[in-house]
């Protein structure tokens, strides 16, 4: 699976794990150049505290198009640290 925003391949793995129809990179499958730390937060009641990234390629910003659990819930253990996509940001497969 490869992440694709602006033309440019954010993340690319065939090692993904969907959940609740989004794909998860592995962290070391993410280009992490383009990602920029966002303070955003959100809760999920049964995965934990999301952190955001915003997506930087050029001088066009994205912003919090990629999350990530860094501490998950047991149930959401196989996810922590995976990051996923949203907000244009087209997943596609190899």
């Amino acid at each position: 699976m490869k992440a694709i925003w602006n033309n440019t391949v954010i993340a690319q793995s065939d090692a993904t794990i969907v959940v609740e129809g989004n794909h998860y990179f592995p962290p070391d499958s993410v280009n992490k150049k383009w990602l920029v730390e966002s303070d955003t937060r959100t809760i999920c009641p049964w995965k934990g505290q999301a952190h955001y990234y915003t997506i930087k390629v050029g001088s066009e910003e994205n912003k919090d198009a990629a999350w990530y659990y860094p501490k998950t819930s047991e149930a959401a253990r196989p996810i922590e640290n995976y990051i996923a996509f949203w907000r244009g940001v087209h997943i596609t497969e190899d």
